[in-house]
């Protein structure tokens, strides 16, 4: 098959942890908010009631989707980014007379890994704990990690390159009778997988409205009720002072309204798609040899499969996937433009040329059984062939070394 053979083809997406659409009935509700309601939330006359109503209702939305008590323990950001500076800085500078160390983990996002750099050099003391093979991070690592100064830990609630889900419940019991406050990057998992942050015993935790069908740059913290936290952006004292700035309304609006379908909708779709998934990850393991799943077999979100294959590097695979109209991730989206192996893998101890190989598909609404049956048809003679032009393959090497043992028995003629 040439390059052009998918010029009859639809475009397979299936790099949905890096962006998604937004859902037709969020772009609906959010488009009056550009014209006709463009009212600041914040006036007091008649033009900012009805934007007021509709970030409060979007509100009640977004905590109904993660369990929250009321709705007024979330607080609207610019995305997750953000939600992550705020949860994590935002307590620990709070804290910071009370205790300086802070425990989190190896594989976490890198919004979390550079919140804890800049937390360093500010004179706090960070221990990072490990995770096993499948990227879990045990409980018993964070319990042996906690001291009398720890007042923030902060544990992905699912891993957003290898999609393995961590044992959260297990963590927040652990944390319930100590001081230190519980924050959860629920980025990757919010929408996919029942999040319930009361049973969860979760202090603080980050969504994102990009990830579950909603506009790009809004987010949310849910922050529990009486957990102390300090503002990282100062201004006019909006979201109970904690995140200034006029409302993005038309953006909270939409991302209300994503949060109101992925709670409704959650149970069929991820049962649909981790059947995909399954059937992506039986046909890709069989059909090609070293070929190897990243993260545990089954507790990883349902949308999710990452590979790594040996001899191959994982941005030549995904080039040429894309010439054949598949779209899919090389590493995590928000790292990738840096050329260093992801640092999740190497976590999860992976060899360095294997963690290079490695490729992310993420599945979502549009994702049929034909798209992962296409999938399964033209990955393994994609990497066939680049098995047979990389010089790291087994034959290759020895060729290699047979004729450089043969030039030196030639050199000593």
């Amino acid at each position: 098959m040439g390059a052009n053979s998918n010029s009859t083809q639809k475009r397979i997406y299936m790099d949905y942890a890096a962006g998604s659409p937004v859902d037709a009935r969020a772009l609906e509700a959010m488009m009056p908010y550009f014209s006709d309601r463009f009212g600041n939330p914040s006036s007091m006359h008649s033009s900012g009631r009805e934007p007021r109503k509709a970030v409060d209702d979007a509100r009640a939305k977004v905590a109904e989707l993660v369990n929250a008590s009321r709705k007024e323990e979330i607080i609207f950001t610019a995305g997750g980014t953000e939600g992550n500076n705020l949860a994590v800085k935002g307590a620990a500078m709070r804290a910071r007379k009370k205790g300086k160390h802070i425990v989190t983990s190896a594989i976490e996002h890198i919004t979390i890994i550079n919140v804890m750099k800049a937390l360093q050099k500010d004179g706090f003391e960070v221990t990072t704990v490990p995770v096993n093979e499948d990227g879990i991070v045990e409980v018993g690592t964070v319990e042996e990690a906690l001291r009398e100064d720890t007042t923030v830990v902060s544990i992905m609630y699912a891993n957003n390159e290898i999609g393995t889900l961590q044992p959260i419940d297990e963590i927040g019991s652990l944390l319930s009778d100590r001081s230190a406050v519980f924050h959860v990057d629920a980025v990757a998992a919010a929408g996919k997988v029942p999040i319930n942050v009361r049973q969860s015993k979760i202090d603080l935790l980050t969504v994102s409205s990009n990830d579950l069908y909603g506009p790009k740059g809004v987010g949310a913290v849910f922050a529990r009720d009486g957990v102390p936290l300090e503002a990282v952006v100062q201004g006019g004292g909006q979201e109970r002072g904690l995140r200034s700035g006029s409302e993005n309304t038309p953006g909270i609006v939409g991302f209300g309204v994503a949060a109101e379908a992925a709670k409704a909708e959650m149970g069929a779709e991820s049962k649909r798609l981790s059947e995909l998934r399954d059937k992506l990850i039986g046909g890709i393991l069989d059909g090609v040899d070293d070929a190897f799943l990243n993260g545990h077999r089954t507790k990883r979100l349902p949308n999710n499969a990452n590979f790594r294959f040996r001899y191959v590097e994982g941005e030549s695979m995904l080039l040429n996937l894309d010439m054949m109209g598949v779209s899919v991730s090389s590493s995590s989206p928000c790292t990738s433009k840096s050329l260093q192996p992801s640092h999740v893998l190497l976590a999860c101890g992976v060899p360095t040329e294997e963690a290079q190989s490695a490729i992310q598909l993420t599945l979502g609404k549009a994702n049929a059984e034909d798209d992962v049956d296409r999938v399964i048809e033209i990955l393994p003679p994609i990497v066939r062939k680049l098995r047979e032009m990389s010089p790291f393959n087994p034959e290759n090497l020895d060729e290699m070394r047979s004729s450089a043992g043969h030039r030196e028995r030639h050199h000593d003629h």
